[in-house]
């Protein structure tokens, strides 16, 4: 686990060869086909090198929830287990990895005529008129999501409107998932300085532009299904970060150096509550790659055999 760009997946990609692991990917925006270098998703020499999972599950008109994710990587983690390899869970997405590692609560399922109707709300009044709603209805949980975050505003409404119960009610029931199936040796991948980090954001997102972002972005804006969506900025795959700062700049807003420039502080934003979500989780080892290889190589050595 860590903060993007910590280099998260050299380590797992090196340890996967070295003890016939597989990677199980844990990162919300790879579930997404056609999100390939703003992604940073594994290329085609990474993946015939080690077997990977939980890639391009859904095309990115389409939305993908913490609890199919749980059950589709769980799938994913017995089959590994089954042959007798080692499951390498790597990725940057907290709720994922609650939601498979923990488990969730018992909510109701996804419900795509309620979701669309929520939808279309927000395409007349806006999220933050959502979000007014969803404080009436659940003040708990309208205190912890943003005004501006439009998935789980729709979450939130959505289990509302089916059931009648607030979601915080909901979560505080206890999981019902089967125990996880493996003893789990929990890493978290970063460097000490947040100079570090920042650096190297800088540096892969500059990468991602020479190597063709933009263009992606724009192949994306020419799908029809995304040309005839009402909101394909509210989408969660075009919400990942890089993604909506570039589909607006391509609308026209800002200059090449102002797009750049969110871009970067967007991916800085992530980070910083990757972090925290890790720190607030405890339970894992930290460790900077650059400096503490030997030690952390050890750790997973010793915790394979």
């Amino acid at each position: 686990m860590g903060p993007t760009a910590s280099g998260k997946t050299a380590l797992a990609l090196e340890w996967a060869a070295r003890f016939g692991g597989e990677i199980v990917s844990v990162d919300s925006a790879l579930v997404y086909r056609g999100l390939e270098i703003g992604a940073a998703k594994p290329d085609a020499a990474e993946r015939a090198r080690v077997p990977h999972h939980m890639l391009d599950l859904r095309d990115p008109w389409q939305t993908y929830s913490a609890a199919e994710f749980a059950h589709d990587a769980r799938r994913a983690v017995d089959d590994v287990l089954r042959r007798g390899r080692v499951p390498i869970l790597a990725g940057g997405t907290g709720l994922y990895f609650a939601a498979l590692l923990d488990g969730l609560s018992p909510m109701p399922e996804a419900d795509a005529d309620t979701r669309a109707a929520i939808a279309a709300e927000a395409a007349a009044l806006g999220w933050p008129a959502l979000h007014a709603q969803l404080a009436t209805l659940d003040p708990e949980a309208a205190a912890r999501i943003k005004p501006g975050d439009a998935q789980r505003i729709q979450r939130a409404l959505e289990v509302h409107r089916l059931t009648g119960v607030p979601i915080s009610d909901w979560q505080r029931h206890p999981s019902e998932s089967p125990p996880f199936p493996a003893q789990v040796l929990a890493l978290a991948i970063a460097p000490p300085a947040r100079a570090t980090l920042h650096a190297r954001i800088a540096d892969r997102f500059d990468a991602m532009l020479a190597a063709g972002f933009l263009d992606e972005v724009r192949g994306l804006r020419a799908l029809p299904q995304l040309q005839a969506h009402p909101a394909p900025l509210e989408l969660p795959a075009i919400r990942a970060v890089g993604y909506r700062q570039a589909w607006a700049y391509l609308d026209g807003q800002g200059t090449a150096d102002d797009f750049r420039a969110r871009a970067i502080a967007a991916t800085r934003q992530l980070a910083k509550r990757q972090c925290t979500w890790l720190r607030g989780r405890g339970g894992a080892r930290w460790f900077d790659p650059a400096t503490q290889r030997a030690a952390l190589d050890a750790e997973v050595a010793a915790f394979v055999a």
